[in-house]
């Protein structure tokens, strides 16, 4: 199997990923500026219900591919302390 170029490594402290390339940092962005775009649309004169009904779907379903990203081209998730990974007590 080859070596996959990561777009995102481990974070060193706690679960998740940081971008490493320029490609991780393209997408970082694009679902930064996703959720930014996603608040704009949101206003105050809008209930609560379109909040759940507009707003939510969008968020949840850009967030889920952005970690579907991120778990596809960066390493494997798993909780870390200073870089290394934390042993569990099972």
């Amino acid at each position: 199997m080859k070596n996959k170029k990561l777009w995102f490594k481990a974070k060193r402290f706690g679960w998740g990923w940081q971008p490493i390339s320029w490609q991780g940092w393209i997408i970082t962005l694009i679902y930064v500026l996703g959720i930014a775009n996603f608040a704009i649309e949101a206003s105050p004169e809008h209930s609560g219900s379109d909040f759940l009904l507009f707003f939510a779907p969008k968020f949840i379903l850009l967030t889920l591919s952005f970690l579907a990203i991120c778990y596809l081209k960066g390493e494997k998730p798993a909780w870390h302390w200073n870089g290394k990974p934390r042993k569990t007590a099972r």
